[in-house]
């Protein structure tokens, strides 16, 4: 794959670790999270105004970059590639909040304006048998993962632990907590494909 010459000398040395991605280099992966993770942070905080969420959706944004590298070509920056998977992300995760989230605002001096449908909090039986077989597939499918990379998941998201608050618990530095995470999620994500082949 040639490299377009019109790149910047940045953009040049980001396609030039993407080649080395591509062969399976890990220290390429991680000089490419180091170059551009806060900038996506950033960019995507202002989009969820929520630091937790704007971690999440950075870690996801990187991975569906690095599960989909062989895709990037050249013909514009890496970082405008991955700047795009990070936005519309976010836009398919903003939309998929509001679609569960039930609006309260209500106009009390607008007559025509009818109160809101509020869902019962409740889940029929089935709902609730649906549930509970996912968390259960979910948590055996965890149990599966090296006892480190569990015990991140479980606090993580069965728990909902901050960041900070598993770093605390584990007595680990959060860039440590942040990045084994990324690598549990990532170890989770094979799991979970290899799982839906043979179901």
């Amino acid at each position: 794959m040639e490299v377009n010459t019109n790149l910047s000398e940045k953009a040049q040395k980001d396609f030039a670790l993407v080649q080395q991605a591509t062969r399976g280099d890990q220290k390429a992966y991680a000089e490419l999270m180091g170059r551009y993770r806060d900038a996506i942070y950033y960019m995507l905080l202002k989009m969820v105004n929520n630091s937790s969420d704007a971690e999440d959706l950075t870690i996801e944004a990187f991975g569906k970059a690095f599960k989909n590298i062989q895709q990037y070509t050249p013909n514009y920056a890496f970082s405008t590639w991955l700047f795009k998977i990070a936005t519309n992300n976010c836009i398919d995760f903003i939309r998929k909040r509001k679609a569960t989230t039930i609006s309260l605002d209500q106009n009390d001096d607008d007559p025509d304006k009818s109160s809101p449908d509020i869902m019962a909090p409740n889940l029929d039986p089935e709902e609730e048998m649906i549930k509970d077989q996912k968390q259960k597939m979910m948590r055996d499918i965890v149990s599966k993962l090296k006892p480190r990379y569990r015990k991140l998941i479980e606090l993580r998201y069965f728990k909902e632990y901050s960041y900070e608050e598993i770093a605390e618990e584990l007595e680990l530095p959060i860039g440590t907590v942040k990045a084994q995470l990324f690598r549990a999620r990532e170890l989770l994500y094979n799991i979970l494909k290899h799982t839906s082949k043979t179901i």
